[in-house]
């Protein structure tokens, strides 16, 4: 895998199965997120990120991609759990809008190791009601023997923009 990996075009996701989804695992430091990939622009090479004063400990900085100055998100500090160091061998999982606000075109979720891919079968997935739900979990599943949690990333915006440190009025 390059540094900066490139999702899967239209027309390579197209050549999937019916009823297949073409997904990233994302490792963190307690869970896996399962994103859909069509969610992430793209998984960027990790480096430092800008400090943004006054921001929650759970609004790491700053990371600047392709022009763009992109909040990162410490997706298990936002959860309540512990804020861990940027992993320099971890990636960093710059994740595209939902459109809560236009002025937030992007957030990031640092990694802690290489997010790979998969391909989730609707009759593969399912609801796991006996994993803990955290606020911004929009739901946690498994794929097989495997447990991964999809983030809520519609909140993740919210929560940026509450902050009041990420965009300007």
């Amino acid at each position: 895998m390059s540094d900066d990996e490139q999702l899967p075009t239209a027309e390579q996701e197209d050549e999937l199965k019916d009823g297949e989804i073409a997904c990233l695992l994302v490792p963190l430091l307690d869970r896996v997120l399962l994103l859909p990939t069509v969610t992430v622009a793209e998984m960027a090479a990790m480096h430092p990120v800008g400090s943004i004063p006054n921001a929650p400990n759970w609004l790491l900085g700053f990371y600047e991609w392709r022009s763009t100055r992109v909040p990162v998100i410490a997706f298990e500090g936002i959860n309540g759990g512990p804020v861990t160091p940027l992993n320099p061998q971890g990636r960093m999982a710059v994740i595209n809008n939902t459109g809560v606000d236009s002025r937030l075109s992007f957030v990031a979720i640092p990694t802690q190791g290489i997010p790979r891919m998969v391909r989730v079968a609707e009759d593969d997935i399912s609801e796991n009601t006996s994993m803990e739900k955290r606020p911004f979990d929009k739901m946690a599943v498994r794929v097989g023997m495997e447990e991964f949690v999809i983030p809520d990333v519609a909140a993740l915006e919210q929560a940026c923009i509450d902050s009041g440190v990420v965009v300007q009025s």
